[in-house]
């Protein structure tokens, strides 16, 4: 049986973001392979977080820039240990490294940072993202941490091109992973487009791009309320902040719902998903559960971005506000098109994102590169370097925080 560690930035939490979803898609398709999973964290629990023991998952808390965790990892002594994004590959990476030389490294990059951070950047200084802005200390981080391991999966066919072409990562230490939907689970039957009103969109509010979304919502949801004056916008969302709930205009029909108990039952209540998304990266989880929902959605570029292979889209890709507002009624209001987007919905979800699949793809993989693990690593020469004492930067300075805790009685 082999073991698997998972070294997680936060506790999953499935119901609240995209991230936790594809979290848990990966521990139970680790479990479906009979092999022993742990996940560990140096996070705070919170009130979402999932019940791993439900599962038959194991937990345990760990601390950062603190030796205990080389008794830890010395004593699970795993085969896989899989890093969730690069920032835990940078804390825990080289203690792995140390005391599991054995073990296969993953890093499950949820996104490029890098890239997100980038489009972020371009988005506040009011310009057009270019690949120059890529070039950033995040990147350096984050591609040096993606070279260390042994396979990446990266959730973006987009970002799978742009390693590959901007920043010449061989594709043997990449593996493209989208979401994974489970197709036998869909379900038979959704509410149809006469029992589906109003508008929504939803996303938890601590990530950046999903708060700009709603900003930029307020200048959208005036054009949309002109042409359809009973319409509501329903916006939901784990961890809404005051800025959040002030919003909230019933006059308008400007709806700060907040924390959804039941996702997929609000977005097939609704008659459209809005995702006017201006920066970001990764694929998006609400776009997803869209076409599960069967619920045509008007997004933008971005939103859209590495989901769809040029297939068509469930609905309208818009460039600005009046065509996103102008989109988004026409497929409120037009059957044939609503019924189409759902269609094309379907297909996406059949071709791209079967989790049957996808799993069987990334079990093959693993077990590839685990069973020719030092022939894997010889090929990468460059990751073989960047773990060289001389380009050990984050291991020194976690060590020296350590010392330095310990010299204050800290434990």
């Amino acid at each position: 049986m082999k073991k698997v560690l998972v070294i997680g930035y936060v506790w999953p939490e499935p119901n609240s973001s995209a991230a936790g979803t594809h979290m848990m898609s990966l521990l139970t398709a680790f479990k479906a392979q009979d092999w022993q999973v742990e996940f560990a964290t140096p996070a705070q629990r919170t009130e979402h977080m999932v019940n791993l023991d439900e599962y038959g998952i194991s937990s345990q808390s760990i601390a950062l820039n603190c030796d205990s965790f080389d008794d830890y990892v010395k004593a699970y002594n795993p085969d896989i240990v899989m890093f969730d994004r690069f920032m835990m590959e940078e804390q825990f990476g080289w203690r792995v490294d140390k005391h599991c030389p054995n073990a296969m490294k993953i890093l499950d990059t949820e996104d490029l940072q890098c890239l997100r951070n980038a489009r972020h950047e371009a988005h506040k200084g009011e310009r057009e993202f270019n690949h120059s802005d890529l070039l950033s200390d995040i990147a350096k981080r984050e591609i040096a941490a993606i070279l260390r391991c042994d396979l990446s999966l990266i959730i973006s066919s987009y970002e799978m091109q742009l390693l590959n072409e901007v920043f010449k990562v061989e594709p043997s230490v990449l593996h493209h992973l989208p979401f994974m939907v489970d197709l036998s689970a869909l379900p038979e039957q959704t509410k149809s487009y006469e029992q589906r009103q109003h508008f929504m969109t939803i996303g938890n509010f601590r990530h950046a791009p999903n708060w700009d979304a709603v900003l930029y919502l307020q200048k959208i949801w005036p054009l949309i309320r002109k042409q359809l004056p009973q319409a509501e916008l329903h916006i939901y969302g784990s961890y809404p902040p005051p800025k959040a709930t002030a919003l909230n205009n019933p006059k308008t029909g400007f709806l700060i719902k907040g924390w959804a108990d039941d996702a997929y039952e609000v977005m097939q209540s609704a008659r459209i998903c809005l995702a006017p998304l201006r920066f970001g990266a990764g694929i998006k989880g609400k776009l997803l559960e869209a076409m599960i929902m069967q619920t045509p959605s008007v997004t933008t570029p971005i939103g859209s971005e590495g989901m769809h292979n040029h297939l068509p889209w469930p609905g309208a890709i818009t460039q600005n506000a009046e065509e996103f507002a102008n989109a988004a009624v026409s497929i409120y209001t037009n059957q044939a098109e609503f019924i189409a987007a759902q269609k094309a919905g379907n297909e996406l979800l059949h071709t791209l994102y079967d989790k049957a699949q996808l799993n069987d793809n990334l079990i093959e993989k693993i077990q590839l590169v685990s069973q020719n693990l030092s022939a894997h690593r010889m090929k990468n020469f460059t990751g073989q370097m960047l773990k060289h004492h001389t380009m050990r930067s984050t291991q020194y300075m976690s060590q020296w925080i350590a010392e330095k805790n310990k010299k204050n009685g800290e434990k």
